[in-house]
């Protein structure tokens, strides 16, 4: 796609903002209703292009993208149009008479860049929160997965006009054209390094950004957690997507005393998860492609492995077992986010040590705690910065519409799901009416000592 094409759709989004199509909230909600209807009808399609690019298999495609992007636009149809109602705020008396409220009105055209480890779920999420709150949007999604790109191009068509929504497909080239467009918010997911050109891009205009990024997400293991437990819950969230999960256990911090406990179990749950022949399962996620592949098990060089370490390649990729390795802080894996199913453990004397090493380092996207013992939950959890997690479990706390997903620092800026996602794409416009049958006379000029007493009365 040329660069004048991007430009004619841009304008085209913007032509059709300008009709006014999209900000009536049946419009909305019937432009969501369609995409629900359209995702039910396409899932197979959905499901065999994820199969294409990634190896996922329909249980993990459907848990982890298609049911909970159905989660999500069923919520918005529900609840939007409550979220889109004036609300009413407080008038203090100094404006008497009047009464305040505030208007959510959409941004106008925006684009999402989506990324390929969830190459749905993190393309149509945002999207959703986008149309609900009025918006055109510019889909570009990874061309890393190109099957689901396409299969998501023709689902986006069969649903939205395309001026209000349409799909750019496309590699850098395209990345680029679409950054030196003038849009009037972005949305991106994706890593640090491509995150700050997003920023950079969007300050020519001064455009508001979301950034979705990731990091190395730490996992502290204290010595009074449920072993046995802890190993599931952690050896499902390094499984999931074969570790290709921005929130993924990037590392873990374990208690020394229970390190070697800790190491036993998520053996044991590797191979109840994936069978002997991990390489072999049809259920288990392929690495996105070859360089990624090449790189993940670049990282294995020279370290010492506990567990794993084995890989299958393929024509387009390949495999690499569930891998546990004995982490030190300048160890390759702790030098860049692993975004595979490399699991790094640092032994810690207790979680003062813990803290400390997390803190050393950027802020993380997620962090996950695994304890009984309150004092040390309390602790963490007011000492690390991190942009959400969990408590004795991993990945989970993103799965819901009552809470915010988001990085801070370096990690990301902004949040959204559920409500949050359609304040997420809405400007709050704040409004006084104010009556005229009354007019106080005492903010005018010429200024008198008697007013100024009234205006000292009311503001104090």
């Amino acid at each position: 796609m040329t660069r004048m094409d991007i430009e004619s759709i841009v304008k085209r989004q913007r032509d059709f903002f300008a009709t006014g199509a999209t900000l009536p909230v049946s419009a909305r909600v019937a432009a969501l209703k369609r995409l629900q209807a359209n995702i039910r009808a396409q899932e197979k399609d959905l499901q065999a292009a994820m199969k294409q690019d990634l190896n996922k298999c329909g249980f993990e495609s459907y848990m982890a993208e298609i049911g909970m992007v159905l989660d999500e636009v069923g919520h918005a149809v529900k609840k939007l149009p409550g979220w889109a109602k004036p609300k009413r705020a407080r008038t203090p008396l100094a404006q008497f008479s009047a009464k305040s409220f505030i208007l959510s009105e959409p941004y106008g055209v925006t684009l999402v860049m989506a990324p390929w480890n969830y190459p749905f779920l993190l393309s149509i999420d945002p999207v959703i929160g986008a149309v609900a709150a009025g918006n055109c949007v510019v889909l570009k999604p990874s061309a890393y997965a190109p099957a689901t790109s396409a299969a998501m191009a023709k689902l986006i068509a069969d649903t939205f006009d395309p001026g209000w929504v349409t799909v750019v497909e496309g590699g850098r080239k395209e990345n680029s054209a679409l950054l030196d467009q003038r849009f009037d918010f972005i949305f991106f997911t994706g890593g640090v390094t491509v995150g700050r050109l997003v920023m950079e891009k969007a300050s020519r205009w001064l455009t508001p950004v979301i950034l979705e990024l990731g990091g190395k997400s730490p996992v502290l293991i204290d010595r009074t957690a449920d072993i046995p437990l802890t190993a599931r819950r952690l050896a499902f969230g390094k499984v999931l997507n074969a570790g290709q999960t921005c929130v993924a256990p990037d590392y873990v911090l374990v208690d020394r005393t229970v390190k070697d406990r800790l190491v036993e179990e998520l053996k044991k749950q590797f191979a109840a998860m994936l069978g002997p022949d991990p390489l072999h399962n049809p259920d288990y996620v392929r690495i996105i492609n070859r360089k990624h592949f090449e790189r993940i098990t670049g990282l294995l060089e020279g370290e010492t492995i506990l567990a794993g370490g084995q890989s299958r390649a393929d024509e387009v990729s390949g495999w690499i077992e569930p891998t546990l390795v004995e982490g030190t802080a300048g160890c390759k894996p702790m030098q860049e986010e692993i975004f595979g199913p490399i699991l790094p453990l640092i032994p810690v004397d207790g979680m003062d040590e813990a803290i400390a090493f997390v803190n050393g380092r950027e802020k993380p996207l997620a962090l996950y705690l695994f304890t009984k013992d309150p004092a040390v939950e309390q602790k963490v959890l007011a000492r690390c910065s991190f942009g959400g997690g969990c408590v004795n479990d991993t990945i989970i706390h993103l799965a819901t519409h009552d809470m915010g997903f988001g990085g801070v620092g370096q990690s990301g800026m902004g949040n959204y799901h559920g409500e949050r996602s359609f304040k997420a794409f809405s400007h709050e416009k704040s409004i006084v009416k104010k009556a005229l049958w009354l007019d106080l006379p005492m903010r005018y000029m010429p200024y008198s000592e008697t007013n100024e007493k009234m205006v000292r009365m009311f503001l104090k």
